[in-house]
């Protein structure tokens, strides 16, 4: 009698092992699945990409894989507003050395303000901003005179010391926002699609400087007021945190996206095509990779 409890025992742990390997099996399954649709999804970003004028550099990342499609994401381009996204880190780098205090005031000049997008150029010579709202309008509503104040802070040489510091491999700011002589010099802000995505994975992760900082960049992004290229084409309610980067014939956006299936990274990057179609363009992109997920 003695040897039924142990039969019992040992039929639980075949049956145990039964389902185990079911289940494996059936991950199994489920992930070649996925691998699949996910190298298909690249195929129709590259038929995607013949249709547009111009060059694209894209970078995508499931951020639970950590599967990617990329092309030409080493290229490197003119960074337009994508800029002020490694600004930004850096002013968190200068608040951690010391050389920067979140609640310090700036006092607005006339020669700060410059056209383009924001508020600033709008509002009185001698209203005081903290450096904590200058980086808020900078990344939320793109502002040129809050990104020059902070340029004007901290100085070309420390910003791009601290790009090399964030691990970034092709950024540099050589002028300031609106800065049409330096532009004339060939002076001109770079950045690939690949130090962008360096930049949105670290911040996803919290690994950037520590986990505080990095949810209060992830929170400025969340609240971008531009949203005609990532989020144009995906369902109401979906988060995004990113930044977008426009002039004339450049036309780019970088973000994360969450999904209730599956978070991803994107950034696109454009130049030579017309700026309706390219934000056109990068919003495709973007519902490509969001209904891949819908498959799942």
């Amino acid at each position: 009698m003695k040897k039924i409890p142990f039969l019992l025992l040992i039929l639980g742990v075949l049956l145990i092992s039964f389902f185990c390997l079911k289940e494996i099996k059936r991950k199994s399954v489920s992930l070649k699945a996925r691998k699949s649709a996910w190298n298909n999804l690249g195929y129709e970003i590259e038929k995607r990409i013949k249709n547009l004028k111009g060059r694209t550099g894209i970078f995508i990342e499931d951020l639970t894989t950590g599967w990617k499609i990329s092309f030409n994401h080493k290229e490197v381009f003119p960074a337009a507003s994508l800029i002020k996204l490694p600004i930004m880190l850096s002013c968190f780098y200068a608040i951690k050395e010391g050389k920067l205090n979140l609640k310090e005031n700036v006092t607005l000049k006339p020669s700060d303000k410059v056209g383009g997008s924001g508020i600033l150029k709008n509002l009185p010579v001698g209203k005081t901003f903290t450096i904590e709202r200058l980086l808020e309008l900078m990344i939320t509503v793109s502002d040129n005179t809050a990104t020059n104040l902070l340029i004007e802070k901290l100085g070309f040489e420390y910003l791009n010391l601290c790009f090399k510091k964030i691990g970034l491999k092709n950024t540099l700011l050589l002028r300031k926002m609106m800065d049409f002589q330096a532009r004339k010099k060939r002076k001109e802000n770079l950045t690939t699609a690949e130090d962008m995505a360096s930049i949105l994975r670290r911040i996803y992760f919290k690994k950037f400087l520590n986990k505080s900082i990095s949810q209060k960049c992830l929170q400025y992004l969340l609240h971008q007021k531009y949203r005609d290229r990532i989020p144009s084409k995906l369902p109401s309610g979906i988060k995004v945190a990113h930044k977008t980067g426009l002039e004339r014939k450049i036309c780019h956006d970088a973000g994360l996206v969450f999904g209730p299936k599956g978070d991803f990274l994107i950034v696109v990057l454009t130049q030579g095509e017309r700026i309706k179609k390219a934000k056109e363009f990068i919003a495709e992109i973007s519902s490509l990779v969001y209904k891949y997920y819908g498959h799942f």
